[in-house]
């Protein structure tokens, strides 16, 4: 399912509030995450959702430069493992795409200087955590773009 932003509506998130300059998310989350990925959408302008793990990663290896950023609901896949072998299988791969995790299992929020970790936020996730989540893991793409 996709979910987009149209940057010239008229809505309670203003245009300013976007970041991601209409970049296109995946987010790997159960059906039930709409809300989510509304919420994603407001930030970067389309999101697209996949709630098979393997399929994911499938779409991701047929054209990596579809996708500037991968969010994952770990509370919908298994936990924080299931996140965290997510990360590694994108290592492994090659796949130099940043990686935000959500989940319950994270005990606090995880902003890693190191660009091969994943970002990880505490859910239920607020809308500020979530942006700074967001700049956080896209910060080495999103700083020429702001010059």
């Amino acid at each position: 399912m996709r979910y987009s932003r149209d940057f010239d509506q008229n809505s309670s998130v203003a245009a300013s509030a976007a970041v991601g300059w209409d970049m296109r998310m995946l987010l790997l989350a159960d059906e039930g995450a709409p809300a989510l990925a509304h919420r994603l959408a407001a930030l970067a302008g389309g999101v697209e959702t996949e709630a098979d793990p393997a399929r994911a990663l499938a779409r991701v290896i047929e054209d990596p430069l579809h996708f500037g950023l991968i969010v994952a609901d770990c509370d919908s896949l298994g936990g924080a493992e299931a996140g965290e072998r997510l990360n590694q299988t994108l290592v492994a791969l090659g796949l130099d795409l940043p990686l935000i995790l959500l989940g319950r299992d994270f005990v606090r929020q995880d902003f890693p200087a190191i660009r091969a970790r994943p970002t990880c936020l505490r859910a239920p996730v607020s809308t500020i955590s979530l942006r700074v989540g967001f700049e956080h893991a896209l910060r080495d793409r999103l700083a020429p773009r702001a010059a």
